[in-house]
């Protein structure tokens, strides 16, 4: 029988705002939405390696994930005492709480690689350069999320990390999902990590992700009246006469005559620039730059870069990591309107 004095990892959970009490909810979230959430998350692992590996000047190898539906208790169980926590919730498209946790050592070992500095500490600026570490992974996610679901809208809170002691750190209440990566920085040793996504946020991609239910309605009779010979449904089945639609072109036809005036000056470079973003500093705060500042710039991770010839806005894309170089998938040509608008 409880005398009605709190345990120590109650008291832990309190100041770190969170409610133990439904810790020991049994897990929920069913199979279908564990795989569909797994395998998308497979299919990032080899972008999300070549991101730290750019980022870290090492070759980074991350392996799994192995995902599952858990509660808080059950997760504790697997964490190491103390765990570097970097809170990155989505902000809009699957909006809700998503984290990332990794053991303090991990923790150094990263922010050492990045920072070309043995025997670090988790200061604010290591744990600075963790969240942008982080930060980029859920970019290069993001971008691969939108792709799958058709979602452009998803976008994600600047990234806070924390180094705490694991009773603190808030996880999502109830059932939540959980991915386990193994990971290899070339240290000799095996890093694990752990990405956490909120109960609404894991139904929310789960339900994205999976493939639409096929429908019925073209062997339906028409409730109109029509026979299924000249129906709807009838011409629906018929499918050897459907045609693509024919658009008219709304480029202006050229003539011989243009096109040969172009071709002379086909051979002539133009300069083209890949603009991530742009921010404005007063003198003061530019002079008071240096080596490890950061600058937040007006773009959200995962939205599209623009794409410049001359200065001119001319299409959108995402960047990409080929043979460990950096690349622009072009995803949006801006239409000439769109671009007389912004000029």
């Amino acid at each position: 029988m409880s005398d009605g004095a709190l345990s120590q990892a109650e008291i832990d959970a309190l100041l770190a705002g969170v409610d133990s009490s439904d810790s020991g909810s049994s897990p929920g979230g069913s199979d279908a939405d564990c795989k569909a959430i797994q395998d998308f998350l497979s299919s990032t692992v080899e972008a999300q390696s070549s991101n730290l590996s750019m980022m870290t000047n090492s070759k980074v190898v991350i392996s799994g994930p192995q995902g599952s539906f858990v509660n808080r208790d059950a997760l504790l169980d697997k964490l190491p005492d103390t765990v570097t926590v970097v809170k990155v919730d989505f902000s809009s498209g699957f909006p809700g709480e998503h984290l990332y946790l990794m053991g303090e050592a991990t923790a150094k070992s990263i922010a050492g690689l990045m920072n070309k500095e043995e025997n670090i500490e988790l200061d604010e600026m290591a744990l600075s350069v963790i969240g942008e570490a982080v930060g980029t992974v859920v970019g290069s996610q993001i971008t691969a999320l939108s792709g799958k679901t058709g979602n452009k809208s998803i976008a994600n809170m600047p990234p806070e990390a924390s180094n705490v002691p694991k009773a603190v750190a808030a996880l999502p209440a109830g059932s939540f999902f959980c991915a386990a990566y193994q990971m290899d920085i070339g240290d000799g040793q095996t890093h694990q990590f752990w990405e956490v996504f909120g109960p609404s946020v894991a139904g929310d991609i789960a339900r994205s992700l999976a493939p639409p239910a096929a429908s019925g309605r073209a062997s339906a009779p028409s409730s109109s009246g029509m026979g299924s010979a000249g129906g709807m449904s009838g011409m629906i089945g018929q499918t050897a006469n459907v045609q693509p639609v024919q658009f008219p072109s709304l480029i202006p036809h050229t003539g011989s005559q243009e096109t040969g005036n172009i071709g002379l000056i086909m051979d002539v470079f133009m300069e083209m620039t890949v603009e991530l973003g742009r921010t404005r500093k007063s003198i003061k705060e530019i002079l008071g730059m240096g080596e490890g500042t950061i600058i937040e710039l007006d773009k959200l991770a995962g939205e599209p870069v623009d794409i410049l010839v001359n200065h001119k806005l001319i299409a959108k894309g995402e960047v990409v990591v080929i043979d460990e170089n950096f690349g622009v998938r072009v995803t949006e040509i801006v239409s000439p309107q769109e671009r007389m608008d912004i000029g």
